[in-house]
């Protein structure tokens, strides 16, 4: 790991904020609300799921909000909001009074809309532009005072303050990003492919599709600006894409996926003493698979015990468990997605169930958890929405 010396000081300063206090020990993570989000809890009542909406992208129409009364109840299509083009990727608030989206391909904002709280429908509160284009990412600060988006295209990081109503207010800080290309034909630059925050929720971390690198970059939350003279990163294998990353909710373990080579990297992660250590790499596909694939999503269970990541090719969800002392991952199997390209798919507050949002085949295939093993078995339910592409629940 090393400090990424072509990344540019930060451009300005926002006012003053709350700051976060929480350290980051050495063996166990703090959990927080920003770490938290809303991967714990009861069964979810309302579901968000953003469509590719342009002829390029898909079919879809927009954002799509689904309703049950209870967590044994299926899910029924509220509403769509139709004027929202190419919602590729959701955030949803703390409190759950707002969402947030960026519009991916030939968008360059991001777009705020306050929720009823009772009846979970949205209504638009504004947009802001982004300075870059294709957004693909966006993740909210531990102070629930800032929005933090990835400019694929562009090779930036965009902070937007959100104000006290939820809307966001113009952007203050663009960081531009830079490196050497990788030497896949898709890697001519810095392509920030998400921005989540550390389970701390003190430090965004940017796995960089285009230059095979994962930057570790502090939010100063006094000023509102990323850090970029305190960042460090570490390399991934030349070509293997680094897309999506999640984190053990209780040990200090981050879990990249990697989009061109179909791997999953286990790192060492203690952000307070600069490490990003390398500890496993292992392949998101069978022995015997000889097919073209990439890697998608990626995320952690709330239990710790179980990690799971979507292949696009082999059409299926990995399985891991997930040693509890060293970090590392053994494979438990592959479950078929029942569909073509799961660009995304979701876990469920409560941790009971797997979402796969099949890009290609416009369906949600839900998946019940089995809490002893990991895997994964179909419910029966199955959503039909076109290009689905990214879910929040509340």
């Amino acid at each position: 790991m090393e400090r990424d010396p072509a990344v540019p000081a930060r451009r300005e300063v926002l006012k003053s904020v709350l700051g976060l206090t929480v350290a980051l020990g050495g063996g166990t993570l703090p959990s927080t609300p920003a770490a938290q989000g809303t991967r714990t809890g009861m069964p979810p009542r309302f579901m968000y799921v953003g469509c590719f909406s342009t002829k390029d992208r898909g079919r879809g129409e927009g954002i799509s909000l689904y309703r049950r009364a209870s967590g044994s109840d299926r899910w029924s299509l509220v509403e769509v909001l139709k004027e929202e083009v190419n919602p590729s990727f959701l955030a949803m608030a703390p409190d759950g009074r707002s969402l947030y989206t960026v519009h991916g391909g030939i968008g360059s904002h991001a777009s705020a809309y306050r929720i009823d709280g009772e009846t979970g429908r949205l209504s638009r509160l504004n947009q802001q532009p982004v300075k870059g284009s294709n957004p693909v990412h966006l993740a909210i600060d531990a102070s629930h005072r800032f929005l933090v988006v990835a400019n694929y295209a562009t090779g930036g990081l965009a902070v937007l303050p959100i104000n006290p109503d939820g809307s966001l207010a113009p952007l203050s800080h663009l960081l531009e990003l830079s490196g050497t290309p990788g030497p896949h034909k898709q890697q001519t630059g810095a392509n920030p492919h998400a921005c989540p925050f550390d389970p701390t929720g003190r430090y965004v971390v940017v796995p960089d599709k285009g230059v095979d690198r994962v930057v570790v970059i502090p939010l100063d939350t006094a000023s509102g600006t990323l850090r970029s003279a305190d960042q460090f990163s570490a390399a991934a294998r030349a070509g293997a894409g680094p897309r999506h990353v999640d984190f053990h909710p209780t040990r200090p373990y981050a879990y990249v996926i990697n989009e061109l080579d179909s791997t999953i990297t286990t790192y060492a992660f203690r952000p307070d003493q600069r490490v990003l250590e390398p500890l496993q790499i292992l392949t998101t596909l069978p022995a015997r698979f000889t097919g073209d694939n990439t890697g998608a999503e990626i995320f952690v269970a709330p239990s710790g015990r179980f990690l799971y990541g979507s292949n696009r090719g082999h059409d299926s969800i990995a399985m891991f468990a997930i040693d509890d002392t060293t970090g590392e991952l053994t494979s438990v199997g592959w479950e078929p997605t029942q569909g073509r390209t799961p660009r995304f798919f979701g876990l469920d507050p409560a941790g009971e169930h797997l979402y796969a949002a099949n890009q290609a085949d416009d369906t949600i295939v839900i998946f019940r958890i089995d809490q002893a093993s990991g895997r994964l078995s179909p419910t029966g339910e199955i959503l039909r929405t076109p290009t689905p592409c990214t879910i929040v629940f509340r």
